[in-house]
């Protein structure tokens, strides 16, 4: 018997030797969906994550971005990711997990404070005003008052919108704001660009550092609201921060959602039969997650535990709930399969790999030393 448990340790930690050996080679992306302006899904599994980091490695300090090489928001996952990068001045981030989302919660009503617009005043907006005071403030550094941009982050950042100048998705990210002014961005304006969803807000004007680039941008939710495959995309050809990654065998994705927008109980037809413009939106955004979704799936079809979605499949209204839900996988030709563990489940074994790897060995900011080759298009 003493034998027998002898055998079993020796087995078991050469098997996490060997773990760690072939998962300290993979790339750790953090993507989250746009979507809604609560952000209750990926608040809730954002904390999870970090909690579940913090007890496996026994370091009250260890923060999410320092077990990932890339992060990517849209919308409000945008301003959830952005937070959890901004550095501080010394290569920390400014803020946990549960500190972004305790932010969110409480400035909610004042980032989406309605207005009346409108020849007669009857078309309701969200004030462009009260967002971008609430967005500059929490940008800012306290020593100097600096505004944070592109390149102020602690972890390689990618954000995208839709810029109507150039009728094409415009995505911003540090890697192109570490090569040139000219796609370096205040944060705030790049999070208020992602977040201007034409229902909700004006398109949104802003311009790089330099002034030599500019861009009119609404929510980048209507072509890439589950940026996924944008990250993916970013870091296979991105050299210079990924010079190993040569496919997604080399790539660790967690991809968290914010919940159906075009539910039954949203998708309501007007009299005449059409949908509703918010509606439409909906569909949209949920229509582009769900493909993504599908497409890394069938990407990560021979290693299916290398992504990871979570993702609520009802109107979860806590995060106690959405942690609950049982998850959902995506499965090659469109298939999606009922899983037996919960997402907070799926969210503590994700982070048995993820400790596993260690901590991100990438610089906290752009190093041009440490360059493999110039960025051609990189964005």
């Amino acid at each position: 018997m003493e034998l027998s448990k002898v055998t079993l340790e020796i087995f078991s930690k050469l098997e996490q030797k060997w773990l760690y050996h072939c998962e300290g080679k993979k790339t750790r992306v953090l993507s989250i969906d746009g979507g809604g302006t609560t952000g209750i899904v990926a608040g809730a599994a954002l904390v999870r994550l970090e909690d579940q980091i913090q007890a496996k490695t026994g370091d009250s300090n260890a923060r999410i971005a320092d077990f990932f090489d890339i992060v990517v928001g849209t919308g409000i996952g945008a301003l959830l990711a952005a937070m959890l990068v901004a550095d501080d001045g010394s290569g920390r981030p400014l803020f946990t997990a549960r500190d972004a989302v305790d932010f969110v919660s409480e400035n909610q009503k004042e980032m989406f404070k309605a207005k009346r617009a409108g020849v007669f005043r009857r078309e309701m907006r969200f004030s462009g005003k009260s967002m971008d005071a609430v967005l500059r403030g929490v940008f800012r550094r306290n020593v100097g008052g600096k505004d944070l941009t592109l390149k102020d982050t602690c972890k390689p950042l990618l954000v995208p919108c839709f810029d109507l100048n150039s009728s094409a998705p415009f995505v911003f990210s540090r890697a192109d704001a570490s090569e040139s002014p000219s796609f370096d961005f205040d944060l705030w304006k790049v999070i208020r660009a992602t977040s201007a969803t034409p229902s909700m807000f004006k398109p949104f004007k802003l311009t790089s550092s330099d002034g030599k680039t500019s861009c009119l941008a609404v929510d980048g939710g209507l072509v890439m609201n589950n940026p996924t495959a944008a990250a993916v995309t970013h870091v296979l050809h991105n050299k210079r921060d990924f010079p190993s990654v040569t496919g997604v065998d080399d790539l660790l994705v967690l991809s968290i959602g914010n919940g159906p927008l075009s539910g039954p109980s949203r998708s309501h037809l007007r009299r005449n039969g059409d949908c509703s413009t918010a509606s439409v939106v909906g569909i949209v955004l949920d229509g582009v997650s769900e493909t993504i979704d599908q497409m890394l799936g069938n990407a990560f079809c021979w290693n299916p535990n290398d992504y990871v979605r979570i993702q609520a499949n009802n109107t979860a209204e806590t995060a106690a709930e959405v942690l609950a839900e049982r998850g959902v996988e995506s499965l090659p030709f469109g298939v999606k399969r009922l899983l037996t563990e919960t997402n907070g489940d799926r969210i503590c074994t994700f982070v048995q790999r993820l400790v596993l790897t260690g901590r991100s060995s990438l610089p906290p900011s752009p190093c041009k030393d440490s360059a493999v080759s110039p960025l051609v298009n990189g964005r």
